[in-house]
């Protein structure tokens, strides 16, 4: 008795800034959200669970679109009902996750998601509660199963923007948090204390970038302050879901646009340590590569070209590797060997950071090994690149290197000429190239000797030789 006394003459003082009470609600004459927009089998979900007796609410990212009148890329679903209630009003859904406990509505291909109504944690939470919760000293909430009504939901939700309900019944609008208001103004805000939603998970300085960039917002002053002294927590964060977040950020056709703002809020080093060094050493080489990459990346999205993330971790950290390269070619190794061991030692120390999956880090240094061997075109050599399973991504690699200022002595050109051409026209190409080399020994053996402080994104030039 005398703690729950205790803690209603606490509550008052612990309430966040903006802190959703009641909601506004905003009928249908005075908002552009048509049921025609809205996915069928989402309508599904919220009628099957309204005439099961339970509350049902389309929310969040999907309301925000509509009312931007952008497609959304998929429809969520928030109720009342506990996610096992979920499940056994369709055959077709399971609940997933442990830190999170979510259900997945399968209608074919589409998936509707479906989230309870949660509740906000609180520093005395009893012991009912802490079977389902559990926070780390940080303040990080690591699991965050406790369920509320909705307003409760509105509260812990993370922006103003996502705590928007569509009643799709009355065709109303429920905002908790003033949420239509900054979506007029293109403001991402917090609900609640910055620093402290933060805390409880520093994720969410991410998605606030990744929501300034996607939807060309500004980050609210007061939720953006704290970003920077605060990017340290993302070191916590377990490496597979920093690898979920970074596919998010950079695969959403605004990678170059995330990337200027996670450089702005000192969010880049925390999840690729070894570029940002690169960055720091060397910026004007590394920006251009980094960027150039990310612009190639966007492009391709909005074409709907395929796009791999192979080819983009092989880009972000591609500046760290020259410095690592020197160093094993210092220590006795030739170039190939040196390359290799140079990028088993990055490739280990970023999966501790971000955890990058093996079908994802095998071609990724597969394309950075291409780099070593592209200038290799002798005799049988350049025919034998050419039916790499490797080879086209190892060469538009290697173009990005140009296009970022790195000197090669014309290896883009080179291998575009001779993709173009007839075999007896390879021929003489590969032809010139000895007549070259036979030109000058010394030469050779100048250049030769100078291969091993040489490595790949280093000053000097990559030069084509048959050694």
């Amino acid at each position: 008795m005398l703690k729950k006394l205790i803690q209603s003459l606490r509550s008052p003082l612990r309430r966040a800034p903006n802190k959703p009470e009641t909601p506004a609600v905003i009928p249908r004459s005075q908002h552009a959200l048509e049921r025609e927009q809205i996915s069928r089998y989402a309508l599904s979900v919220v009628d099957r669970l309204e005439k099961a007796g339970y509350q049902a609410y389309l929310v969040g990212g999907c309301v925000r679109d509509l009312l931007l009148g952008v497609e959304p890329k998929d429809f969520d679903v928030a109720t009342n009902a506990t996610p096992e209630q979920v499940r056994a009003e369709f055959r077709n859904a399971r609940v997933i996750g442990r830190r999170f406990k979510l259900v997945h509505v399968h209608f074919g291909r589409e998936i509707i998601e479906v989230a309870t109504f949660r509740a906000n944690h609180s520093e005395d939470d009893g012991e009912e509660d802490a079977t389902q919760s559990a926070r780390h000293e940080s303040g990080r909430i690591l699991r965050d199963n406790i369920y509320g009504n909705q307003e409760q939901d509105a509260q812990r939700r993370d922006f103003t923007i996502n705590a928007l309900y569509y009643d799709a019944t009355q065709e109303r609008i429920l905002d908790y948090a003033n949420g239509a208001s900054d979506i007029r103004h293109r403001l991402i805000r917090l609900i609640g204390d910055p620093e402290q939603r933060y805390q409880e998970d520093p994720v969410r300085m991410l998605r606030a970038v990744r929501f300034a960039a996607k939807l060309d917002f500004d980050i609210e002053a007061q939720t953006a302050a704290p970003i920077q002294r605060l990017a340290p927590l993302l070191r916590d964060i377990p490496a597979p879901r920093l690898f979920d977040e970074v596919l998010k950020l950079f695969l959403g056709g605004h990678a170059e646009r995330t990337f200027e703002l996670l450089l702005a809020y000192d969010l880049f080093a925390p999840l690729f340590p070894a570029s940002a060094e690169a960055l720091a050493r060397n910026p004007d080489y590394t920006s251009r590569l980094i960027r150039q990459a990310l612009a190639n990346t966007d492009t391709r999205i909005r074409e709907g070209k395929p796009v791999t993330p192979a080819f983009l971790f092989a880009a972000l950290l591609w500046p760290a590797l020259p410095a690592r390269v020197i160093y094993h070619q210092e220590q006795g190794l030739p170039p190939l060997p040196a390359m290799q061991e140079a990028a088993h030692d990055l490739t280990l120390e970023q999966c501790r950071r971000i955890a990058i999956p093996k079908r994802f880090t095998i071609p990724m240094r597969e394309i950075w090994d291409m780099q070593e061997r592209l200038p290799r075109r002798q005799g049988k050599r350049a025919d034998m690149l050419l039916e790499n399973p490797r080879f086209r991504a190892g060469y538009d690699f290697l173009l990005l290197r140009e296009s970022a200022g790195e000197q090669t002595g014309n290896l883009g050109q080179w291998w575009t000429r001779y993709q173009e051409l007839s075999d007896s026209q390879r021929r003489e190409m590969i032809r010139a190239l000895s007549l070259e080399d036979a030109k000058g020994p010394a030469r050779k053996r100048r250049r030769g000797s100078s291969r091993k402080r040489h490595a790949p994104g280093a000053d000097k030039p990559t030069q084509g030789t048959d050694e």
